[in-house]
């Protein structure tokens, strides 16, 4: 059976990116194969991550493109070159626009630390602290063009304890994701997800 091509989108640490690695090694993510990293991070330490697992890196400045929709095009020519089935956003901090998202639309996915619709964009942590709720967590959405409004894949809860502060929560919840994401992308390579409007489900093998 052919392998199950993902490609990586992150711009960071690469921290949920090297736990797909590791989930790939253990044989986890099941027939899936991470073929490529997109980054716009020359310098990012995700960078060297993929590059010491053996992972092609596609790097791009945006700053050397007129419009995103411009390096977007190239980055979907290296995709369908290398027929990726599905794109994974691992800490991506550029808006995609319909040159990516139409292409993909059903097999893009990204995962952000709230309870969506909860707390959407940026520092989902601090909105939640802020707040003051008692619970917070992890979601693994569909990408649709839109700010965290995807159809929701998966989400797994986190109680917000008294002592938290913005670090403490922050690297729990990062835990969470490490083991959440690559899951929910095996679930994607052994086809066991169907997409019904905005309502998901999982079909078990």
């Amino acid at each position: 059976m052919a392998a199950y091509r993902i490609a990586v989108f992150a711009s960071g640490t690469g921290s949920n990116f090297q736990a797909l690695v590791d989930a790939q090694r253990r044989g986890a993510l099941h027939g899936g194969e991470i073929t490529l990293l997109v980054s716009d991070k020359p310098m990012a330490p995700v960078v060297q991550r993929a590059r010491d697992a053996g992972i092609d890196v596609f790097l791009f400045q945006p700053k050397d493109y007129s419009s995103r929709e411009d390096y977007e095009q190239e980055i979907l020519t290296e995709l369908e070159r290398r027929e990726v089935d599905l794109i994974v956003l691992a800490g991506y901090m550029r808006l995609l626009t319909s040159v990516l998202v139409e292409p993909y639309s059903g097999r893009m996915i990204n995962i952000h630390p709230s309870l969506l619709p909860a707390f959407v964009g940026k520092d989902a942590v601090g909105q939640a602290l802020q707040y003051g709720v008692k619970t917070t967590g992890v979601t693994v959405h569909y990408v649709d063009g839109g700010m965290d409004t995807g159809p929701v894949i998966a989400q797994r809860a986190l109680d917000i304890l008294p002592e938290d502060d913005q670090e403490s929560l922050t690297k729990r919840i990062h835990s969470v994701e490490q083991q959440l994401y690559p899951e929910v992308v095996s679930w994607f390579a052994q086809g066991q997800v169907r997409l019904n409007g905005r309502h998901v489900s999982l079909k078990r093998t």
